[in-house]
């Protein structure tokens, strides 16, 4: 039998029909490794606690603009990078510098099943906020800290950041244009892709450690670092790497090992043409109206046409040049050869199949009327996540946990609050 030694966390925001609706998480994170996480498991169900500092919040509230606008267009104070990464989550202010506040917390961890945090290593033993001493507090907690660079090694003191990582970890070494062609040289990815698959990562963390108390009734530290996180998904270049000896080498939107496998400019924009064998290629090459490219001795076979790609790209690049990119793709689509757009945003978000999986969605704010976001990919038969419930504002949900979790009497939370502890 499960062990849920809390039982179901009853209270206005609990959704026991999600997968996690029996799960409590204080969430002491900030910016978006943490939050990321913790938003993953408000999607599938459980009561996100997001601890704040008075006055000012995560920081990401004010990395604006852009901003959610009001219904007329203004600008409201909800900056969208906020937006993007705090839906359905609680947020309650406490000031973690004061005594009471750290008393507070803790009081609140009795209550709750995991404690998500990305603070400087060490820095919350000074609180009494670190695993150790909450662990005291709740034997069974899954406590979730996330670093650039984990808890020990000689590193461990440094502040990580994802463009950062993204280098040391070599992502941006494989990442860019060729040295030898013009723009050539190391890239960050768009995205803050390690930041973010630092949050997934730890997710899976945090949900095979709570399996492992429900079986056991023991709960751990999880030490996710970003660095960490970053050289795991080299993947197959990192695995490449280690047995070969050869580093890898940027190709820009190329492949080192299949041509044509990358991006053309049509006359109107930017397709991927993926030929992934002979018949493939031969095939763009006729749609094209150049059959005599796959003739070519130089260029038959998938071998011939990479040592001869400095010769043949160009004579492709020109070839598809001369046609729309909508041509293109139902020209290739008709015969078989993987091709896609290049969208921008705009193109993303009016995409049907987009549309039909209903990605982009709308959910009531208190000052925005709404905010738009994009909802969780995870679609479960059974235990759905939902993505109903907007980022908070700062410190919106104080007084309800305060009194739906630990019982508090206005009186207490308003003693709190002239105390300047929430």
């Amino acid at each position: 039998m499960a062990f849920h030694p809390n039982g179901p966390h009853n209270g206005p925001d609990n959704r026991l029909q999600g997968a996690l609706g029996h799960i409590r998480v204080l969430d002491l994170s900030r910016v978006l490794a943490g939050p990321w996480c913790s938003q993953n498991l408000a999607d599938l169900g459980a009561d996100i606690i997001k601890i704040e500092r008075p006055g000012a919040g995560d920081d990401t509230r004010a990395w604006g603009p852009p901003y959610a606008p009001d219904a007329a267009g203004r600008p409201t104070t909800e900056a969208a990078y906020y937006l993007a990464a705090n839906r359905g989550k609680r947020s309650l202010t406490v000031d973690i510098a004061s005594e009471p506040g750290q008393a507070l917390l803790r009081e609140l961890v009795r209550h709750c099943d995991v404690v998500i945090e990305n603070f400087k290593v060490g820095h919350l033993k000074r609180y009494g906020l670190d695993y150790d001493s909450l662990k005291a507090v709740r034997p069974d907690l899954v406590y979730c800290s996330i670093t650039g660079f984990g808890q020990d090694g000689p590193y461990a003191h440094r502040a990580g950041y994802d463009f950062l990582i993204q280098g040391m970890g070599g992502l941006m070494s494989v990442t860019g244009e060729r040295d030898d062609l013009p723009g050539g040289g190391p890239q960050k990815v768009g995205v803050a892709l390690t930041d973010l698959m630092t949050g997934m990562y730890a997710t899976v963390a945090v949900l095979a450690a709570l399996t492992h108390r429900d079986r056991t009734g023991e709960g751990q530290h999880i030490d996710m670092a970003l660095l960490d996180t970053q050289v795991a998904m080299l993947a197959n270049v990192g695995s490449n790497y280690l047995n070969s000896g050869k580093r890898p080498t940027r190709w820009g939107n190329a492949h080192a090992n299949i041509v044509p496998y990358q991006t053309f400019a049509c006359s109107d924009g930017h397709i991927i043409v993926a030929a992934g064998n002979d018949g493939q290629y031969q095939k763009f090459v006729e749609a094209g109206g150049r059959p005599e490219l796959a003739r070519d001795p130089r260029f038959a076979t998938n071998p011939a046409r990479v040592q001869n790609r400095d010769v043949l790209v160009p004579l492709l690049a020109d070839m598809v040049r001369e046609r729309p990119r909508a041509e293109w793709i139902a020209l290739l689509e008709a015969v078989g050869v993987p091709c896609g757009p290049i969208n921008d945003l705009d193109e993303v978000f009016a995409n049907e199949q987009v549309r039909a999986r209903g990605m982009e969605i709308a959910l009531p704010h208190p000052t925005a009327g709404q905010v738009k976001l994009v909802r969780s990919p995870m679609r479960m038969s059974a235990t759905p996540a939902t993505s109903d419930k907007a980022p908070p504002l700062l410190g919106e949900h104080t007084d309800d946990v305060l009194r739906d979790v630990l019982g508090k009497t206005d009186a207490e939370i308003a003693a709190l609050r002239e105390g300047g502890v929430v």
